[in-house]
C-alpha cells in the first residue's frame, strides 16, 4: 500500500521530490514482496524540501536558485559511552560569530540537536588543498585553557562524534569493518586515545604509537560527489559527502600527528585545516543519495534482513494461532454453549422445582461463564483511575497510529530531522479531546459522579508524571551543561501547549462524554455481588497477568532492539514499514491474548475482568523494562552516574507510555468480547 503510493508520487515528482530517504521504508506489502523476491524495496522520495542546484561559476547560473557556495553546518556531538550530547562550541573548535544559526523544530530541541554554521566554506567544483580554518592556542598554566583542554580530552576519551551536514546530508566517514564490509558512519570522532599500555581505543584507526596520549583529528579530507542535472550541463546536485580525518602538528598539513600528552605542560597550538575535492558520480541519483549510508549499516545486510523477516513471520504465526483460538471459542464453543444455555432456559421455565435444580447444577458445571451475567458489568474498584488510564491510553494509541502511518509514507524520515518527535508531540496535544471523551464516557458507565475530578485527572495525572520525570532529567542535563537540556523558552512553550491547548481540549471531550447517555449493557447487574469460588493457581489474577504479556512482547522485541539502537547508539532508524506491520501485529496479539485469558477466567466464574484485562496486556511494559535493563548492561558502554540516571529516567517514561498503550488495547478488546457474548444470552 505504502509502496504503491510512493511510486505514484515518485512518478509525479521525479527528482524534484523531497530529500527523504526511503531505502528500507517498506510498506505493509514488504513481507509479501520479500517472500516473492527476497529483495529490498527501491528508494523513493516524497514531496517536501526541493533539491538545490549548484553551478561552477556565477556567470553560468541561468536560474536564480542555482548556487556556487556550499555551506557546511555542524550539529551537536554525541557518544555511545554517554547519554549527554554537547554543542559544537562546547569543545572550543573553530566557529563563526556573525552568521545566524538555523532554527530547530521541537523534535530537534527535545533530542538535543543544535545546528549552527561553520567556518568551513566551499565553492562548487573548486578543489582546495590544506586550507587553514583557525588555530587554537592554549597555555596549560592558565586555568581556563587547561579546562578547555581537559574537556577536549574527555571528549576523545569517551569517543564523542562530530556530525557535519552538507546540503541537508550527513558528511560520512567510510571505513572497512569486519568481513570486509564498508561502513559509512554519519559522524567522525574528535580524536583518539592511546592508553598507558599502548592499547588504542576504537577511534584510533591510524597507527599512533605514543602511550597515554591523545591525538586530535585537526585536518579533514572532504570529498563531495555530484551528478549533472538532466538536460542541463551547467547545473549539478550533490549526492554524497565523504570525509577522512587526519592529524597533523603543522599548519601546512605535514609533520607528525597532533599529540595532547597528559604529561605536557606549557604553550600549545592546534591548527585546524581541511582539503576539499569534487568528484562527478553518474551512478547515484539525487533521490537515492541516502542509500549508501543506509545500506552500509550493520543491521541492513542480508543476514539481518532475513532475521527480521523470519521474526515477523514467527509473529504472524503467533497471530494466526491466537486468531484460531479466538475463532474456535467464538464460532464453536460459545455458539454451542449459548444455544444449549438458551435451550435450557426455555426448558427450565416449564419444569418443576426438582428438574429446575438439576438444570441449575448442570449449568454450573459446564457453563460457568454464563452464571456471572448478573455481575459481569459490575463497576470495578478504582474505576476513576481505570477510566483516566484508558483515556490517556486512547490518546497515545491514536497518536502512535497516525505517527507510524505518516512515517511509513516517508514524511517522517531521518532526512527530515526532528519531524518524528515533533509530529508525535503535536498529535498528543491535539488528541486531548478523545482522551477526555473516553475517560468521561467510561467513568459514567462505571457509575461515577465525580466528573470534575475525573476530567482533572485525565488532563494532569499521566501527562504530569511524564513531565515531572522529564523535568528532573532536564535538571540533570542543565547541571552537566549538555545541549540536550531544554531551553527555558522551549519549556515554557511546551507548558503553554499543555495548559492552553491539550487541557481545554480534554475538557471539551469530557463535556461531550458526560453529556452522552451511559453505555447500555446487554444484561442487568444484580444488587448483591456473586461470591467468586476459590481459584486454581492458573486462574488467579497474578499468574494470568504475568503470562498475558509474554506473547505481545515476543512479537516486538526484535524491533525493540533496533529502536533502542536508534535512541542510545545514535543509529538511523528507517524501517518504518516493518515497524508499522509490527504495530498491527502487537495490537492483534494484545487483543487476542487478553480475550483468551478473559474467557478462561469467566469460565472460572471470576467476573473481575476490567482491571485484569488492562493489566494483562499492559504487563508487556514490564517485559519491556526488563529488556531495557538487559540492553543497558549487555549492549551499551555508558559510563557515569548522570548518564545512567538519564537512561533509566527516560526508559521509565517509555515504559509508562507503553503500559498505557498496551493496557488500553487489552481493555477494549475484552470489553468488546464480553459485550458480544452476553448480548446473545437470554436472561430474564
Amino acid at each position: 500500500m505504502c509502496r504503491l503510493a510512493a511510486h505514484t508520487l515518485s512518478f509525479f515528482y521525479g527528482e524534484n521530490a523531497a530529500m527523504v530517504p526511503s531505502r528500507g521504508l517498506p510498506a505493509l506489502s514488504a513481507v509479501v514482496l520479500v517472500l516473492m523476491s527476497a529483495q529490498f524495496a527501491l528508494g523513493f522520495y516524497l514531496p517536501g524540501l526541493a533539491p538545490v542546484s549548484f553551478c561552477e561559476d556565477k556567470k553560468e547560473r541561468g536560474a536564480a536558485d542555482c548556487r556556487s557556495e556550499i555551506e557546511l553546518f555542524v550539529n551537536r556531538l554525541d557518544s555511545v559511552e554517554s547519554v549527554l550530547p554537547y554543542e559544537y562550541r562546547a569543545f572550543d573548535f573553530c566557529t563563526v560569530e556573525s552568521e545566524n544559526r538555523p532554527s530547530e523544530n521541537l523534535g530537534q530541541v527535545l533530542f538535543g540537536e543544535r545546528i549552527e554554521p561553520s567556518p568551513y566554506k566551499f565553492t562548487f567544483n573548486v578543489k582546495k588543498q590544506c586550507v587553514p580554518v583557525c588555530t587554537k592556542s592554549y597555555n596549560t598554566k592558565n586555568q581556563e585553557d587547561k579546562a578547555k583542554l581537559d574537556f577536549l580530552k574527555k571528549g576523545m576519551l569517551l569517543n564523542y562524534q562530530h556530525h557535519w551536514i552538507v546540503d541537508n546530508m550527513p558528511v560520512t566517514w567510510c571505513y572497512t569493518v569486519e568481513d570486509r564490509q564498508k561502513f559509512c558512519n554519519p559522524g567522525f570522532p574528535i580524536g583518539c586515545y592511546v592508553t598507558g599500555s599502548g592499547q588504542p581505543k576504537d577511534a584510533c584507526v591510524h597507527n599512533f604509537s605514543s602511550q597515554d596520549t591523545f591525538y586530535i583529528f585537526n585536518h579533514i579530507n572532504i570529498t563531495i560527489y555530484y551528478h549533472k542535472v538532466e538536460n542541463d550541463a551547467t547545473e549539478a546536485r550533490l549526492v554524497a559527502a565523504k570525509m577522512e580525518p587526519k592529524s597533523f602538528r603543522n599548519a601546512d598539513c605535514s609533520g607528525p600527528p597532533m599529540e595532547l600528552s597528559n604529561k605536557f605542560s606549557g604553550d600549545l597550538k592546534i591548527p585546524y585545516t581541511y582539503t576539499v575535492d569534487f568528484v562527478e558520480n553518474k551512478a547515484i541519483r539525487w533521490a537515492s543519495r541516502w542509500d549508501y549510508i543506509l545500506e552500509s549499516m550493520p543491521h541492513t545486510n542480508i543476514q539481518w534482513f532475513r532475521q527480521v523477516v523470519f521474526f515477523i513471520m514467527n509473529s504472524l504465526v503467533i497471530v494466526l494461532f491466537l486468531s484460531g483460538m479466538v475463532a474456535m471459542i467464538m464460532l464453536r464453543t460459545l455458539h454451542k454453549d449459548i444455544a444449549r444455555y438458551n435451550q435450557m432456559d426455555s426448558v427450565v421455565r416449564g419444569t418443576d422445582s426438582h428438574n429446575h435444580s438439576f438444570f441449575q447444577e448442570d449449568a454450573q458445571e459446564e457453563f460457568g461463564w454464563k452464571l456471572v451475567h448478573g455481575d459481569i458489568f459490575r463497576p470495578p474498584k478504582k474505576g476513576m483511575l481505570l477510566s483516566v488510564f484508558l483515556g490517556s491510553g486512547t490518546q497515545i494509541f491514536i497518536m502512535t497510529f497516525i505517527t507510524l502511518f505518516l512515517a511509513c509514507l516517508g514524511f517522517l524520515s531521518p532526512a527530515n530531522r526532528g519531524a518524528l518527535m515533533t509530529c508525535a508531540v503535536v498529535l498528543w496535544v491535539l488528541l486531548g479531546a478523545p482522551a477526555g471523551y473516553v475517560a468521561a464516557r467510561l467513568y459514567k458507565s462505571f457509575g461515577g459522579e465525580k466528573w470534575k475530578t475525573n476530567v482533572l485527572l485525565t488532563a494532569f495525572l499521566c501527562p504530569g508524571i511524564v513531565f515531572a520525570d522529564f523535568f528532573v532529567m532536564n535538571l540533570i542535563l542543565w547541571g552537566e551543561g549538555s545541549s540536550a537540556a531544554m531551553p527555558f523558552g522551549t519549556l515554557v512553550a511546551i507548558l503553554a501547549l499543555w495548559f492552553c491547548v491539550s487541557v481545554p481540549l480534554t475538557f471539551v471531550g469530557a463535556y461531550f462524554g458526560f453529556k452522552k447517555r451511559a453505555i447500555e449493557h446487554p444484561v442487568r447487574t444484580n444488587q448483591i455481588p456473586r461470591q467468586i469460588p476459590e481459584q486454581s493457581f492458573y486462574t488467579r489474577a497474578l499468574p494470568g497477568i504475568v503470562m498475558g504479556g509474554i506473547l505481545p512482547f515476543g512479537c516486538i522485541f526484535i524491533q525493540l532492539f533496533f529502536i533502542l539502537n536508534s535512541i542510545w547508539s545514535h543509529q538511523m532508524y528507517y524501517m518504518f514499514g516493518f515497524l508499522f506491520l509490527v504495530f498491527i501485529i502487537l495490537v492483534i496479539t494484545c487483543s487476542e491474548a487478553t480475550i483468551l485469558l478473559c474467557y478462561f477466567h469467566l469460565c472460572a466464574e471470576d467476573y473481575h475482568w476490567q482491571w485484569r484485562s488492562f493489566l494483562t496486556s499492559g504487563f508487556t511494559a514490564a517485559y519491556f523494562l526488563v529488556y531495557a535493563i538487559h540492553y543497558f548492561f549487555s549492549k551499551l558502554q555508558i559510563t557515569g552516574l548522570a548518564s545512567t540516571i538519564l537512561y533509566f529516567g527516560y526508559t521509565m517514561i517509555m515504559a509508562l507510555i507503553f503500559f498505557l498503550f498496551t493496557g488500553t488495547i487489552g481493555f477494549f478488546a475484552c470489553f468488546w468480547f464480553v459485550t458480544k457474548i452476553y448480548s446473545v444470552v437470554k436472561v430474564d
